[in-house]
């Protein structure tokens, strides 16, 4: 009863979630775990690449920025989700894929769903305060692309450069919880992951293309239309070409040769990993877009596997 008409079959919260919660737990997509796996991504890329770059590698309390990202990512994405549906209810009450949704269907109130953004944004803080102070400050900033990312689609054919600004804002704050200070590879990782964001976003707005048009919302997937493979195929080159400056600006050239060799193979596997998406791709086919848009999760954990292998050399 209430299902969201594209959440996963046989998840937790539809078979198992307390009758009560399902709404809740809805609203923060806790139903559709890939958003949260694209906001931890670059987190983690991050908190991996200082960790294998240094020479003191792996310390205890890089396991609670690990553990700590991934729940933050979890409660933030929930906050985030929150706040985007508040906005959008009236727009998803007109779009077929988002009609069922807690907000424009009417499982929750408007009043319910303000606080339960409250309480989870209540509970990432305190996740954030647990890191340095440099890294306290970077988290609160993130609150600006995040606010706002609803109101690009209704001024701009590129909402998704907003929603990459505020998805992968994670690249920055792992980077200074792990170091105590920002430096040019995080920059470049951030935005390797928005030219990421471009990609997967583009392929998943597809889905709502002709709703979109006879509402009057905008995104790529309708300014880039028919050359969307093209433009996918630039987003691909720009990911890779700054996630292999972030390697090569974090390791020492004449030390650490293998290790960056390791790394840049995890990146090309990454960009590989996308080519095979676009090759795969029927951008008028709502199940196709879906099904490429959620294993953008596979194409962003390869480069964990490799930057693991340099933490262990």
């Amino acid at each position: 009863m209430g299902q969201v008409a594209d959440s996963t079959e046989n998840n937790w919260v539809n078979n198992r979630a307390p009758t009560w919660s399902r709404p809740y737990l809805r609203l923060s997509r806790i139903d559709r775990p890939i958003g949260t796996w694209l906001l931890l991504i670059p987190c983690w890329w991050s908190v991996l690449l200082a960790i294998a770059s240094e020479k003191n590698g792996f310390q205890p309390y890089d396991y609670w920025i690990i553990f700590g990202c991934g729940l933050g990512a979890m409660l933030m994405r929930g906050a985030g989700c929150t706040w985007n549906d508040l906005m959008d209810k009236d727009f998803d009450a007109l779009v077929e894929r988002t009609k069922s949704r807690p907000l424009p269907s009417k499982q929750i109130s408007t009043n319910s769903a303000l606080w339960w953004m409250v309480i989870q944004a209540i509970c990432a803080f305190f996740i954030l305060i647990s890191f340095n102070k440099i890294a306290i400050l970077v988290g609160v900033f993130a609150l600006l692309p995040a606010t706002i990312y609803p109101f690009a689609k209704r001024v701009t054919w590129w909402p998704q450069i907003f929603l990459g600004l505020a998805f992968n804002w994670g690249a920055l704050l792992a980077w200074v919880a792990h170091t105590g200070f920002l430096s040019y590879s995080p920059v470049f990782l951030y935005i390797s992951g928005i030219f990421w964001t471009l990609f997967y976003d583009t392929i998943y707005a597809h889905q709502d293309k002709e709703d979109d048009v006879l509402i009057g919302i905008k995104s790529t997937a309708l300014l880039l239309g028919n050359n969307t493979i093209k433009w996918l195929t630039a987003f691909i080159i720009l990911s890779v070409l700054f996630y292999i400056t972030a390697i090569l600006s974090a390791f020492n050239a004449d030390i650490d040769t293998t290790k960056i060799a390791i790394s840049i193979m995890g990146a090309l596997t990454f960009g590989g990993h996308m080519v095979w998406q676009t090759f795969h791709l029927n951008i008028n086919d709502r199940k196709s877009c879906l099904k490429l848009f959620r294993s953008n999760r596979n194409a962003g954990l390869l480069p964990l596997v490799f930057l693991l292998v340099c933490i262990l050399l």
